[in-house]
This record gives structure tokens, C-alpha cells and sequence, in this order.
């Protein structure tokens, strides 16, 4: 075989391997897209709690969703559990998933999310403390204004709209007629420079 044949063989199988790359890649961006399609944004306080079953510190029990207490999981007042989303807090992103029922009293105070204590030591810069279930190094601080993005509703009985104080008793009741989802935002081209002139996209 000679050599000319032999670079040109591994040019095509190279240009082949990164066809087939970067369709699988495509393929897989497309999925993710889908996933995260935003179906419900807002902003509320939350808290944090950690409810892994020992009793302790104010513990009330496992949550209502029988998964067990882990990072991640949230109470919500209204939304039905399973619901899947993610909130922002200073820039940081963090997932979560509705997995209990809560904050009571204080969501009539406007408290609507109580993430798990991981997850806003994670937030706010502060440490999970096994021994306290609560959150060091953050002077005390139990709440937080996020901005909360619902990408898929869990099945089961709920609200699926902004949230409602759990004396509301919407957790219990099915919602048959979910959040609009919002309107994308529209994309702004800049204006093209074309020898010296700035032309309209």
C-alpha cells in the first residue's frame, strides 16, 4: 500500500469519526433542550430543612414523596411532588425536586420553597452540619430571595403555578389547568459592520 493510499484512507475514516461525533453530540444537546424546557419562573424566600427521619432538631419525619432526604429535595406548599426545576441564588444554579410538603405557617408569610439544607449551604456558602441538620457559617441566615425555573410538573395532585400558602390546601387538589408556560424572549441581532457602515440585521 502506498503511502499516499494510506493518508488518504485515515483522512476519511478521521472525517467519518467526527461526523459521527458530532451528530451523536447534536443528538444529545437536543435531548437536553427538551428536558429543560422552562415551564413556570418566579421569584420567593426560601428556607431550608432536613428531614431524614432520626427526629431530631425540629426533624418531622421522611417526606411525603417515601424518596429519602437527600440533596436536592425540596418542600414545596403547593406544587405536586415530583416536580422538577432548579433555583438561582447569586448567580449559583442549583437542581432540585419536589419531595415533601412545607414550609406550613410560613409560606403565609410568602416563604413558598424549602430546599434541603445541602443544597442552601451550597447557595449561600455555608456547611451541612450532620450533627445540627441546620447550615454553619452563614451568621444564622435562614432565608434567602431566589429566582425558582420549573422545567416538569410531577403527575400527582398539586398546583402547577406559582405557589400558594399550604393553608390554601391546593397541594391536595388536581390541577387541571397548569401555567401557561413563558414566552421565549426575544433574540436581538446586533447590527452588522460592513466596510464602515452599520447595516440592520
Amino acid at each position: 500500500m502506498s503511502a499516499r493510499f494510506g493518508l488518504r484512507s485515515f483522512a476519511l475514516f478521521t472525517a467519518s469519526a467526527i461526523g459521527a461525533l458530532t451528530i451523536a453530540c447534536t443528538a444529545v444537546h437536543a435531548d437536553s433542550d427538551d428536558e429543560e424546557k422552562v415551564l413556570l419562573k418566579g421569584s420567593t424566600t426560601a428556607s431550608y430543612f432536613w428531614d431524614d427521619g432520626s427526629g431530631r432538631a425540629g426533624d418531622t419525619g421522611m417526606p411525603a414523596s417515601g424518596k429519602p432526604m437527600q440533596k436536592g429535595l425540596a418542600a414545596s406548599p403547593s406544587w405536586p411532588l415530583l416536580t422538577e426545576g432548579y433555583v438561582i441564588y447569586k448567580g449559583k444554579k442549583l437542581p432540585f425536586f419536589v419531595g415533601d410538603r412545607g414550609p406550613g405557617a410560613p409560606s403565609n408569610r410568602g416563604i413558598m420553597l424549602d430546599l434541603d439544607a445541602k443544597t442552601f449551604a451550597e447557595l449561600t456558602g455555608g456547611t451541612f452540619n450532620p450533627d445540627t441538620l441546620g447550615v454553619d457559617g452563614i451568621g444564622g441566615q435562614g432565608h434567602i430571595e431566589v429566582d425558582y425555573v420549573i422545567t416538569k410538573w410531577g403527575e400527582g395532585v398539586g398546583k402547577k403555578n406559582h405557589p400558594v400558602p399550604f393553608s390554601t390546601g391546593a397541594w391536595s387538589e388536581r390541577d387541571t389547568n397548569p401555567a401557561e408556560p413563558p414566552q421565549e424572549e426575544a433574540v436581538v441581532k446586533p447590527a452588522a459592520f460592513v466596510g464602515g457602515v452599520t447595516a440592520a440585521p
